[in-house]
């Protein structure tokens, strides 16, 4: 267990002292409210662990790192900047599969960079953005998001890729 594991649980366990002392039935709603979640995201998490198992298992430590490894360089920034925008998936699937990148070879600079190009230009992100806000404001967002994830990605190798 780790140390987000013991906040989370200790949080949910204050909500559940303060819902029980409202007796109103509200510790009751919120649990059920709780499983309702589990139930329509387990099957999510459960096909993303397994793919995440299978990265782990089946990509050449080698490859990984001769292209997004430490010595990899601006290619490798620029190429985990790609694989960011094109991840599908919300944080359950996308920190797991960076994770099993990083831990088979990458380097940290390229997974501060696939992270932050998927959080500012996930291609999934701009389907959803583009009937409410339009082409022109996407394309501006996007042009100006896409020096980001590259100097993210190369400050955080400069200052801490040695670590």
């Amino acid at each position: 267990m780790n140390a987000a594991t013991v906040l989370l649980a200790a949080w949910a366990v204050g909500l559940l002292a303060y819902a029980w002392g409202r007796n109103d039935g509200s510790h009751r709603r919120g649990v059920i409210q709780g499983w309702h979640t589990l139930r329509r995201t387990l099957p999510l998490l459960i096909i993303a662990f397994i793919i995440v198992g299978y990265v782990n298992v089946l990509s050449p430590q080698s490859l990984v790192q001769t292209w997004l490894g430490p010595n990899s360089g601006w290619r490798g920034l620029l190429l985990a900047e790609g694989i960011g925008v094109f991840l599908p998936g919300g944080p359950y699937v996308v920190f797991p599969l960076i994770s099993a990148l990083y831990h088979t070879g990458a380097g940290l600079g390229s997974a501060v960079a696939m992270i932050t190009s998927w959080a500012m230009l996930a291609l999934i992100s701009v389907t959803f953005e583009l009937p409410f806000m339009g082409w022109r404001f996407s394309a501006v967002r996007c042009g100006l998001g896409l020096a980001f994830p590259v100097v993210a990605g190369g400050i955080a190798h400069l200052i801490f890729g040695s670590l």
